[in-house]
């Protein structure tokens, strides 16, 4: 029995099955189409404005230099069409810049269609997606995918692959202090030092914490003892000491909690009735939890 060919042709087909096929595509004029794998004029692409990596290092570019002039680019950057013969960098920036220290004039592009909001997606999923990215830079990028992007956390979630409750762990850690953010950014401490510390409320004994640890080379389990003591002392119990909330209300406090990324209380009286209280810290606080209700 004769097998019926496809319509499409082999070519066309492919594209559409499987957008990352090794095939070369081209207009009557010559200029390579979207969908297309080509090898590209370094000279004809421009570096990615969306880019939310601005430093390189130096050695490891230059590492990466060595093993193209010796191996070539093994997997290919990701370009958008600009106009006639012209490109955009959507990923791959590393290998880009490596390809001209290797003294390459061309590189094998995949070439897509993307708007600006997409470039700056992918871009910044990219990012997440690095190996040598500290804690700091990935809440950043989620940070960013959430305001520029118009993401909800359960979108971001599918996105990059991550649990949402990973996300907010993540994002929670922009409302650390300066000085703590900056240790985190510089490897002084990990995450898992900076997530014990956010739950340190006063700020004196928050960055005393810190100190010690960067001094004493504490690890995270040493840490979280220093916070559990300085949050653990006993407080006087007032003499009207409502009781605990029922579970099904701290359910809801600590979904609250999570959406809102702060403090949520919930106040009940003895006839039922209560009220949710959000508290925010400035008018830029306010409107992040006014945005997160529109979630």
């Amino acid at each position: 029995m004769k097998t019926k060919k496809s319509a499409l042709g082999r070519g066309l087909s492919a594209i559409l099955e499987s957008p990352d096929t090794d095939i070369t595509s081209s207009d009557i004029s010559g200029n390579y189409v979207a969908g297309a794998i080509a090898n590209i004029a370094i000279e004809k692409i421009e570096s990615n404005p969306f880019q939310p990596r601005n430093q390189f290092e130096e050695k490891a570019l230059l590492e990466l230099a060595l093993s193209i002039k010796e191996q070539g680019i093994i997997q290919p950057v990701t370009v958008r069409k600009l106009g006639y013969d012209k490109y955009q960098l959507i990923s791959g920036e590393r290998r880009y810049r490596a390809a001209k220290i290797a003294g390459h004039d061309k590189v094998p592009a995949f070439i897509r269609v993307a708007n600006d909001q997409q470039m700056l997606e992918m871009a910044l999923i990219e990012n997440i997606h690095r190996e040598d990215l500290n804690s700091l830079d990935v809440a950043i990028s989620y940070q960013r995918l959430l305001d520029e992007c118009d993401l909800t956390k359960e979108m971001l979630s599918k996105r990059v692959g991550k649990d949402r409750s990973t996300i907010v762990n993540y994002i929670r850690l922009l409302r650390l202090p300066a000085p703590v953010q900056v240790a985190l950014r510089d490897n002084l401490i990990s995450m898992g030092h900076a997530r014990a510390l956010i739950n340190v409320e006063n700020d004196d004994e928050q960055l005393y914490i810190l100190n010690e640890a960067v001094k004493q080379q504490f690890s995270v389990r040493e840490v979280e003892k220093m916070v559990k003591e300085a949050t653990g002392r006993p407080k006087k119990k007032p003499k009207n000491q409502k009781p605990e909330l029922p579970d099904t209300f701290r359910e809801v406090r600590d979904s609250l909690i999570s959406r809102f990324e702060t403090k949520v209380d919930i106040k009940l009286n003895n006839k039922g009735s209560g009220s949710i209280v959000i508290p925010f810290k400035s008018d830029d606080d306010l409107q992040r939890i006014i945005d997160a209700l529109d979630k």
